[in-house]
């Protein structure tokens, strides 16, 4: 009986679908994905701004140069956090995660503001967190080292003032352009492990703040979030690009290790994603040594990788060269800064699922578990066990 039971169950929730969407599509087999039905790297290709993209998850569709300009008032908004909220971040010591100091700052919004379920006004409050988002993050690679934070100030894009605000600097064209890619490429995934968890948490209509907080400890996981930070971990631990063959066959082939940055348990090719970073990576790692050391190990092993797993369905995902890019724009690799920076772009991901779950298709998430313990027993009193 109980192999039949277990039948009944479909382990990590494999091939279960959860809600309908119109934001994000996804062919595992061609290795195509798109935003609102359109492919991303034609979003890449055509220039878009983030804020052109977040507007099209929010609103369904693309917009015009009015409703972008006005959009961006509504993010600029949240670039401006309460005292309270930074406080949350810099009270904790400097060697602190970075996603549990944006699960701290959230959590302390999900405490004072006054949030309520309302199609009228969802958007909105979804703008002004996609702004609190980038004070947030900026806040915490100051704060992690040891720096103070500046607030943002209104520039030419999203991405820009999240730089400027982060480094204390105005950063090049090239590193707008890469920053703005990132945060493009990882706004939305279907359902993943850290939209599910927040789509769990609205479900039981909490604010959307406390959704946020349930998707960033869910992203915090090395199998989720943590997987970029840990492919390039990986990259460093081979150290030389003449070290990579060996590596490979002592930690791969014969140790059976996992390769981090390859595999995916929706693609059955090469991520669409990673393509794109790995293009963006070719020219901005010749502005930082480390990061160029690190993509010339990153060839070689994905060279191997491919050779020995293609068979397999088992290619470069995103984050395999996702870390390298964000190293060259100047991220060091500690206090899991680069799954931060990930949820700093799928933030956005989060709430226009969880707008379109609470508003269109509403029902408390509640699944069942099959038992298989003991049948029923008879209590036996503790002096007589």
């Amino acid at each position: 009986m109980v192999k039949d039971q277990m039948d009944q169950i479909s382990k990590g929730l494999e091939d279960v679908n959860l809600k309908w969407t119109r934001l994000t599509s996804i062919d595992g087999e061609k290795g195509i994905l798109k935003y609102g039905g359109y492919r991303v790297e034609d979003i890449i290709k055509g220039g878009a701004l983030v804020e052109e993209v977040q507007y099209l998850f929010l609103n369904g569709e693309l917009p015009n140069k009015k409703q972008l300009a006005d959009f961006q008032g509504k993010i600029r908004e949240g670039y401006s956090v309460p005292k309270y909220v930074i406080d949350a971040v810099t009270n904790l010591p400097p060697e602190s995660d970075s996603v549990a100091l944006q699960m701290n700052a959230f959590a302390a919004l999900a405490a004072t503001m006054k949030f309520k379920w309302d199609k009228q006004t969802d958007r909105d409050v979804a703008a002004k967190v996609i702004g609190n988002m980038a004070a947030i993050t900026a806040a915490i690679y100051r704060h992690t080292s040891g720096m103070q934070p500046l607030e943002l100030e209104p520039g030419n894009s999203y991405a820009e003032s999240f730089l400027k605000a982060t480094f204390g600097k105005k950063p090049s064209q090239q590193e707008i352009d890469a920053m703005n890619t990132a945060l493009i490429l990882y706004m939305d995934h279907e359902v993943p492990a850290s939209t599910t968890a927040g789509l769990v948490v609205v479900s039981t209509l909490a604010d959307i703040y406390s959704g946020i907080v349930g998707s960033l400890a869910a992203l915090k996981g090395p199998l989720h979030g943590g997987a970029a930070e840990a492919a390039i971990a990986q990259f460093a631990q081979i150290g030389d690009p003449a070290k990579v063959e060996d590596w490979f066959n002592q930690n791969i082939v014969t140790g059976k290790s996992r390769l981090m940055g390859f595999g995916h348990r929706v693609y059955k090719t090469y991520d669409p994603r990673a393509k794109i970073f790995r293009s963006i990576a070719t020219d901005l790692v010749k502005n930082n040594t480390e990061a160029e050391k690190m993509y010339k190990i990153a060839l070689k092993v994905e060279e191997l990788g491919i050779k020995n797993m293609a068979s397999k369905g088992i290619y470069p995902n995103t984050d395999f060269f996702s870390g390298i890019v964000y190293m060259s724009l100047g991220f060091p690799l500690k206090n899991d800064i680069y799954t931060a920076l990930f949820a700093l772009s799928r933030v956005t991901g989060w709430m226009a699922h969880f707008i379109e779950y609470v508003e269109e298709q509403h029902r408390l998430i509640r699944p069942r578990a099959v038992y298989t313990g003991p049948e029923e027993r008879s209590f036996v009193p503790i002096d007589r066990r």
